[in-house]
């Protein structure tokens, strides 16, 4: 009996071991797991989907700066009315600085400059440096530059925009008159606004 007994768990444990190997391949099943992984591919079609959208972006961009900002005859002929309205800043002989003259000038320039500016918006105004025709070609440049600064920081502070405004300087090379009287020379020393090309 104590053998048949032994026979019946001996059969038992048999039968276990054989259902616990037929549930191993079950578990081999299990991998589909992977699949989960698969889901990150389906993840990975919207961040394609998501990339097709920047294509479409970037033509926007791309057309927004097609504006055009060129003047029309009748605006350039307009704006150089504004700008033949404007007063000379004159300066004393040798100097950069605004004298009373040139502030009330300048003053009366501010007007008519923000007129310009709000009318032509990308318009930039260049201020030119002159000196009479006394001393050297060198010393006039650097003079002329020094009353365009004067000129610009003027401006500046009466509220026109740094940006808009560009200076240059002639020196003797430009004079609007050529006598050789002090008071064409006078003439001669000053700071000239008008258009930037």
């Amino acid at each position: 009996m104590r053998h048949g007994y032994l026979a019946l768990l001996g059969l038992a444990t048999l039968l276990s071991t054989a259902a616990c190997s037929h549930k191993t391949p079950v578990a081999a099943a299990t991998p589909p797991a992977p699949m989960a992984t698969s889901a990150p591919a389906s993840a990975a079609a919207p961040m394609a989907t998501r990339s097709a959208p920047a294509p479409a972006t970037t033509p926007r961009a791309a057309a927004t700066p097609t504006r055009s900002s060129t003047m029309t005859e009748q605006e350039r002929a307009t704006l150089n009315q504004s700008l033949a309205r404007l007063e000379d800043a004159l300066f004393d002989y040798d100097k950069a600085t605004i004298r009373q003259d040139a502030t009330t000038a300048l003053r009366d320039d501010t007007t008519v400059i923000r007129g310009i500016l709000s009318n032509y918006p990308s318009q930039k105004l260049l201020i030119e440096g002159h000196a009479d025709e006394r001393g050297s070609e060198e010393y006039n440049l650097a003079l002329g530059d020094k009353r365009a600064a004067a000129a610009e920081e003027f401006l500046i502070t009466m509220g026109i925009p740094k940006v808009q405004l560009t200076i240059v300087s002639f020196g003797k090379d430009r004079p609007v008159c050529t006598e050789n009287t002090e008071s064409c020379w006078q003439k001669n020393r000053r700071a000239h606004v008008t258009a930037a090309p």
